[in-house]
């Protein structure tokens, strides 16, 4: 009698699991996202650099070269249009193949779509590929034809694009997207939580969720393992136009209190010089499952809690009335929120989305809608 196979090859057995094969994407016209009527949302240099990239190239003052390696990640980046094409696709060339343990493919380096105006955006497919290229194609939407539909493709969070191109049908209509309520940013500055690790996809990643959920461009400034606070960084930062607000996001990056006790008073003051209205929104961390073993960490991170609650108190009192604290200890919610992480830090899907829905109120609330 034969061995029975040792290895489970899902990807033979379930052809949901396979990557997609997508006859006729070459008789698709190829567009780049770059040019109008498409909108590029998500990267605040763009229109200098001409690059899918999260800090400027040429910056007014070095920056740590961590945070430049991971400025090319394009946590946050959207393209933006409306088309009545039944079928939409992207080409993609990435900077380096997948090659994280713990976070899918297509979260690191894919594009998933969504549909429908804004507030009304739906989830519709992501795309999948062959983890081991840098290069692929994959046609992210088949639909009915009549309607013109909304697009948002959300781009990968902890990869560099070098290249995209969106396929279309060749005869289909190519419209602006519906504007934004305002032409400012939501500004969000923090660790590999805001980057996105470790969504499942992009669109799960909590700034992402809240761009659907509220009609303005957002910029997600998280960079992995080094939102340190520093002063140059916020100083590059504070020359971002038109900031409808700023968050800071950055306590897990600077757990060490006194190193907390430093930068974060800087980083506001610094944001404040450059802009003395714009609204600032401090969020401390979100609790680590392993906290329920050990209680000294449990003191430590309400003590970086209390640390900054206490400086938007000062500032508050002192008379900027435009600083505000949001406490994060409850943003995975009372049960379960042990089950929201990848690792005990990084969020899974349902982590991310019960950071936005923690963040929606306050965040509508100061930007008064």
């Amino acid at each position: 009698m034969p061995d029975k196979p040792k290895d489970v090859a899902a990807e033979k057995l379930d052809r949901n699991m396979q990557v997609a094969q997508a006859p006729g994407l070459a008789d698709l016209a190829w567009h780049c996202p770059k040019d109008p009527p498409f909108h590029l949302a998500g990267f605040a240099w763009f229109t200098t650099d001409r690059l899918y990239r999260r800090m400027p190239v040429h910056p007014p003052e070095p920056i740590p070269p961590a945070v430049d390696q991971l400025a090319n990640a394009t946590a946050g980046g959207q393209i933006r249009f409306r088309t009545n094409s039944t079928k939409v696709a992207v080409r993609v060339k990435l900077a380096g193949p997948a090659n994280m343990t713990h976070m899918p493919a297509t979260g690191q380096c894919g594009f998933d779509i969504y549909l429908g105006e804004p507030g009304r955006q739906v989830y519709y497919y992501t795309g999948k590929f062959d983890r081991t290229l840098q290069s692929y194609e994959v046609l992210l939407a088949d639909l009915e034809r009549g309607p013109v539909y909304g697009v948002t493709l959300n781009f990968p969070l902890y990869q560099g694009v070098e290249r995209v191109e969106v396929g279309l049908e060749p005869a289909a209509k190519i419209l602006p997207p519906v504007p934004y309520a305002a032409e400012k940013r939501v500004i969000i500055y923090g660790t590999s939580i805001t980057q996105g690790g470790c969504a499942s996809r992009p669109g799960m990643c909590y700034t992402n969720i809240l761009s659907r959920r509220i009609n303005l461009e957002f910029i997600n400034l998280g960079f992995s393992g080094n939102g340190k606070g520093e002063p140059e960084v916020a100083r590059v930062i504070a020359t971002i136009p038109n900031p409808a607000l700023f968050v800071l996001d950055y306590e897990a990056n600077c757990s060490d209190y006194e190193q907390l006790g430093r930068t974060f008073p800087e980083f506001i003051r610094i944001l404040r010089n450059a802009h003395p209205a714009a609204p600032i929104l401090a969020v401390s961390r979100i609790p680590f499952s392993t906290e329920v073993w050990h209680p000294q960490a449990v003191q430590k991170r309400l003590a970086n809690r209390d640390l900054q609650r206490r400086t938007i108190e000062d500032l508050r009192a002192a008379g900027d009335a435009n600083v505000h604290f949001f406490d994060g200890s409850g943003l995975l919610g009372t049960r379960d929120w042990e089950e929201c992480t990848v690792d005990s830090v990084h969020p899974n899907d349902l982590g991310f989305l019960r950071i936005a829905e923690g963040l929606e109120s306050p965040v509508r609330r100061i930007l008064g809608m």
